[in-house]
């Protein structure tokens, strides 16, 4: 069972997302919050797999909570944040934080239920165009070296096709080898930047300048 905590200040948005949710035999809602201060009291708790997490909340900011959550809790929950507009600054600012990945308020009853499994289960959302439209436009990268820089010439070819949004297996079949060697790689990249994810190796690979957005 996968247990999920929404976090939205809209009380009718919560009952939607419960709603969903609780009609699948593998996930259940354990808990409501309608602010940042409250998701993560409310996280300490009760501890569950994946946080619904919407980015604009009263007082602490679902940034700041996606912060909190990632960086004090062991194990930390997987968050996934909810936001209406898929070119919202704030989403970048909680894939930064260390969110998996981000859905749209407007999305299919059965893409939540598929994206609440898929980061439980330890992936990451990603939507590539999405990325790196947010990522433009932001300040070129300081000089000096770039934890990009440790990266064998086999592993910044991962990279670049993980900003691209491909699978260990759709990598593997790019560049010719198994998907237990792009396991490897994947793994190597993520210790080599300090990433958690996949997510914040892409953040990482554009705020690095080692992939232009445009």
């Amino acid at each position: 069972m996968i247990r999920v905590v929404v976090a939205d200040d809209e009380r009718l948005v919560r009952l939607g997302l419960r709603a969903i949710l609780d009609a699948e035999a593998d996930l259940t809602v354990v808990g409501e919050a309608a602010s940042g201060a409250e998701v993560v009291s409310l996280v300490r708790e009760l501890r569950p797999d994946v946080v619904l997490m919407d980015v604009r909340m009263p007082g602490i900011d679902g940034i700041r909570a996606t912060e909190q959550l990632t960086t004090t809790l062991d194990p930390a929950p997987r968050v996934l944040v909810v936001t209406t507009f898929e070119n919202d600054d704030h989403v970048y600012g909680a894939l930064r934080a260390g969110a998996a990945g981000f859905l749209l308020k407007r999305a299919r009853a059965e893409e939540m239920v598929q994206a609440v499994r898929l980061v439980a289960h330890g992936d990451s959302l990603l939507f590539p165009n999405a990325i790196r439209q947010l990522a433009a436009g932001r300040p070129a990268p300081a000089a000096g070296p770039a934890p990009t820089d440790r990266l064998t010439e086999r592993e910044g070819q991962v990279l670049r096709l993980m900003t691209a949004g491909l699978t260990n297996g759709e990598i593997a079949e790019r560049l010719v080898v198994s998907p237990e060697t792009v396991k490897t790689h994947v793994g190597s990249v993520l210790a080599k930047l300090g990433a958690r994810d996949r997510t914040q190796a892409v953040i990482t690979a554009y705020e690095s300048g080692f992939v232009r957005p445009g």
